[in-house]
């Protein structure tokens, strides 16, 4: 399904291939040559779709090409079951078939934001000759999301207990399923895009809010998508991901993107990381960690700091750039004040600034 009612400059249209029918929103490509001056393809996070670009797509330079599909399972896209066995792997592949079916000229700028940074990191690991530059936005920890306790990515249990799909919030996936719209309720889906995407002093466009909303309700919910299926667990806080779903997918237990400071040095792009210095989903104490919910009171019986600690996302995430660099690679940490997690949205100017130097370098 198309859309009807994109922004000024954006298109929409579905691009069917061997592994999956994606709806992609485009812009620009349009220059004083016959050639654009340079490809951005932009991922979007977890219980979002491509809508939370189109702003950032509207207001690009219309000579760069913009390229924003919707994952699997989100937005106007096919909703394929996910298999969390091979990591974000599912996410992967059909980037690179949309890619291979649009016939885009490589490399390109690749960013990702959240979960879709996981997907850029993935991608990159796969196909390090594809990406000219990395943009990564808030974005999940190389070593997955919940249920490790240092820098260097260490399980707290053997099971991976404390992540995966077991930890999602059935008040919001009941949200999402039901199409919730409603102001009422701390986890309806309009409460957590308040609170959480973005730093709850941020006021957001009425129109504007409504789009991003329905890019959050488009989310398939399910044990094979969001948040995913779970089994039972002798360590807290009782579940240990399963094999389906999203939340399983970036489980430390399937999902290991260190393996991106062992690219080639004369394959390892310049790795841009943005981040919102109030960010309340990917943090070094997430909202959304059980280590965090357990040192707060909100979920009982929680062992302590030296059995399970809040995940040090940020940590991790800085440490394995700072390998990346040692081994032969460059990253720049920029860090946005009052912001939380959609820079992008936020602050789209200074945003919108940063990209644009990633693009004309």
């Amino acid at each position: 399904m198309t859309r009807d009612d994109t922004l000024a400059g954006v298109s929409s249209r579905i691009v069917d291939t061997d592994r999956l029918e994606t709806h992609v929103l485009e812009s620009g490509g349009q220059s004083e040559s016959a050639e654009t001056d340079g490809t951005v393809v932009l991922l979007h996070g977890n219980v979002s779709s491509s809508r939370f670009f189109e702003d950032l797509m509207a207001n690009l330079p219309a000579r760069y090409q913009a390229i924003v599909p919707d994952l699997r399972g989100y937005g106007d896209s096919e909703r394929k079951p996910v298999d969390a066995t091979n990591g974000l792997g599912d996410f992967a592949g059909d980037l690179q078939a949309l890619l291979a079916d649009l016939e885009l000229e490589e490399p390109l700028t690749l960013v990702g934001w959240s979960n879709g940074g996981g997907v850029a990191m993935r991608y990159t690991i796969d196909n390090p000759d594809a990406v000219d530059s990395l943009v990564l936005i808030n974005p999940l920890s190389p070593y997955g999301f919940g249920g490790t306790k240092d820098l260097e990515g260490t399980p707290c249990f053997d099971d991976y207990a404390g992540s995966g799909g077991g930890l999602g919030n059935d008040e919001f996936v009941a949200g999402l399923a039901d199409r919730d719209r409603s102001e009422g309720g701390e986890s309806s889906p309009r409460k957590i895009l308040r609170t959480f995407y973005v730093n709850p002093t941020h006021n957001f466009d009425p129109e504007r809010e409504e789009s991003y909303l329905t890019g959050m309700l488009d989310t398939a919910t399910g044990d094979e998508h969001y948040p995913g299926d779970a089994t039972p667990s002798e360590n807290w806080p009782g579940v240990a991901p399963g094999e389906h779903g999203v939340n399983n997918a970036i489980s430390p237990k399937y999902c290991s993107l260190e393996a991106i400071t062992e690219i080639d040095p004369d394959q390892k792009p310049p790795i841009t990381w943005i981040r919102g210095a109030s960010d309340q989903i990917v943090s070094n104490e997430s909202l959304f960690d059980a280590g965090t919910l357990g040192k707060m009171g909100a979920m009982p019986d929680w062992p302590g700091t030296d059995v399970f600690p809040p995940q040090p996302m940020v940590g991790q995430t800085r440490a394995v750039l700072e390998s990346y660099a040692d081994a032969g690679g460059e990253f720049e940490e920029i860090v946005f004040a009052n912001t939380g997690h959609t820079p992008h949205i936020e602050v789209p100017g200074e945003f919108l600034d940063r990209l644009e130097r990633v693009l004309e370098e």
